[in-house]
């Protein structure tokens, strides 16, 4: 399509939303895109409709197809209540739960959707306030629920709101749910089509009824309450980044034992403005740099902190100078799995049959630990339906340890099914008591882990590129790698290429070439080199951006000497990213 033909079709599509079905607000607001002189927004707002995709919905808020909207929101409701109604005629009444964080419109979106379900004669759990995601998870299985939805955009800047959707398990949708409810969504072409009048009577309010029974949970999860107990007065810095996670998360750390935690009290503040970061991300050290100078206000040991919906988790360490450290997401994972682990076979809990996932861009090094402790391990794609899914199909015969991925996400319960900050935060501050018990502080923990099974560094670079012109761009890096793979990276030669589009494996030096086993396809490509490092390559499901995940070993032959292979494994990954051009 050309510029005068996109042009055409934008604004066709943009007269239809001045239309009467549409508000007035809604009808201004378009208008006013179609009189300004600069086309950008219109087009931006107009060129496709949001797509509803595997997870759900997110984008960008404000009028337009593009955009997320009553409208956007209203129709993947209905297309979601629609499926839902075929898939359990047979119940007598169909549930669902919903929840929302704290970003602007959240609530109003969240409202909405409880008035479309129970138009469509379907109960609804709406929470009275913001809450976790994790929460949401636990809320669709307590209560017995077939569905449930978050309205949150997770970590993404304050211009962006989302619409998670859930099924029974209380997991995001995989196949066959995510593809036909996206045929469902994608039926609604109308308003008209949307029931907007709600059914006042099927929409039941739920709060702490159902707080309490999950915070209990999360605390049956402590291994070692007796460190807890000794070390209670732990100084410890938490702080929500303006998020959800001020709902629970102190309960949490109360309910474990530990007494003495700090606020930050600008960040207690929730706002979907998030006011005092430019990005709510714990991933970002600017995120995190409230939660340090606190620390270093209060002399306390460590800084933990969760996103705007609470299910990831952030982490700032001392080091042996006294400096913090923000610890990456792989290596928190790791510090997770090498506790349970270690722990579960100090406790004689270890009855063989456990396991562990990872996703497939998350660092080897949880290999190494489980392999070390003979637990089996599992490797999924990016995102927890993944992880739930190996847990749905090892229930009733494998024992789940924990699971995670490299983007800050840790589950370690089974009564939840996606990552969880909740439990997550006190479960670190009680890995941090357990190693104080061994004369270890969190740093010197990771240097241990490391001297037993082997170092490597690991370091997300994202390129950003919005916009059409952006996908178009991130469609054609993907082909050039595909087309023209690396033989060398950083001095050694590239020995495995594994191509998850088409799930095949190749041994560039033997030639051989192997399927690999996984549920569907996925657009990633990873390059292995014969010294052990590791890329990986794939365009974000969720926000316009293309991921590369390195991953480089180095040798540790001495604790005393991580900070020199630290740096040395720096310089490797800087080698790394200059091979790949990026």
């Amino acid at each position: 399509m050309n510029n005068e033909e996109l042009m055409k079709s934008v604004v066709a599509k943009a007269e239809q939303w001045l239309g009467p079905q549409y508000d007035e607000e809604t009808r201004a607001a378009v208008k006013q895109l179609l009189d300004a002189e600069d086309k950008t927004d219109l087009i931006e707002a107009f060129y496709k409709d949001l797509e509803f995709g595997t997870g759900g919905l997110r984008g960008i808020m404000g009028p337009g197809s593009n955009r997320m909207n009553i409208y956007t929101v209203g129709a993947a409701t209905q297309g979601l209540a629609n499926y839902l109604k075929d898939c359990f005629k047979d119940l007598p009444q169909i549930s669902v739960a919903i929840g929302h964080d704290v970003r602007n419109n959240s609530r109003k979106f969240a409202e909405l959707a409880a008035d479309i379900f129970s138009a469509n004669g379907i109960k609804v759990y709406l929470f009275d306030a913001c809450r976790p995601t994790p929460e949401v998870s636990y809320a669709i299985r307590h209560l017995g629920c077939q569905s449930g939805v978050m309205v949150t955009a997770s970590h993404n800047p304050k211009e962006y709101n989302g619409y998670k959707a859930y099924w029974s398990d209380g997991a995001q949708m995989i196949a066959p749910h995510d593809v036909e409810t996206i045929a469902y969504v994608n039926k609604i072409t109308s308003v008209d089509q949307i029931k907007f009048t709600p059914n006042k009577d099927l929409i039941q309010i739920i709060g702490k009824d159902v707080d309490e029974p999950y915070l209990k949970e999360i605390h049956a999860l402590s291994l070692s309450p007796d460190a807890d107990k000794r070390h209670a007065d732990m100084k410890i810095v938490y702080t929500p980044i303006h998020g959800t996670g001020s709902m629970l998360m102190f309960d949490a750390l109360k309910m474990w034992g530990f007494e003495n935690v700090i606020h930050v009290p600008e960040q207690d503040v929730q706002s979907g403005d998030f006011p005092t970061v430019v990005s709510p991300n714990p991933e970002n050290p600017e995120a995190m740099a409230m939660g340090i100078a606190k620390a270093r206000e209060v002399g306390a040991s460590l800084v933990l902190a969760s996103d705007p919906d609470a299910d990831r988790v952030g982490l700032v360490v001392r080091d042996s100078k006294g400096e913090y450290q923000l610890v990456n997401g792989n290596q928190i994972l790791m510090i997770f799995l090498y506790y349970l682990m270690t722990r579960n076979n100090e406790l004689g809990l270890m009855k063989g049959n456990e396991y562990v996932v990872k996703t497939i861009v998350s660092t080897e090094a949880v290999k190494r630990i489980a392999d070390k402790n003979n637990v089996r391990m599992f490797d999924v794609f990016t995102g927890f339906k993944w992880i739930a899914n190996v847990m749905r199909e090892q229930e009733g015969t494998g024992r789940y340890l924990g699971g995670g991925e490299e983007s800050y996400g840790f589950l370690a319960e089974t009564f939840v099914r996606d990552k969880d900050s909740i439990s997550a935060v006190p479960l670190m501050c009680e890995i941090a008591a357990w190693a104080a018990d061994k004369g270890m502080d969190l740093y010197e923990l990771l240097k241990q882990i490391y001297f037993e099974i082997g170092f490597s560094r690991e370091r997300g670079v994202s390129v950003v590129r919005p916009g059409k012109s952006g996908a178009e761009e991130i469609v054609a890096m993907m082909k050039n790698f595909r087309e023209n793979p690396p033989k060398q990276i950083a001095g050694s030669d590239v020995v495995v290429v594994k191509d998850y589009l088409d799930l095949n494996c190749k041994n560039l030096k033997t030639g051989e070439l192997t399927k690999m086993d996984f549920p569907t396809t996925s657009n990633v490509l990873q390059f292995f080199t014969e010294a052990g490092d590791k890329v990986s390559i794939r365009p974000s499901g969720t926000e316009p951006k293309i991921k590369f995940y390195v991953e480089v070993r180095e040798d540790l032959t001495d604790k005393d000497q991580y900070e020199e292979v630290v740096k040395k494994a720096d310089a490797h990954i800087d080698q790394v990213l200059k091979d790949l051009n990026v």
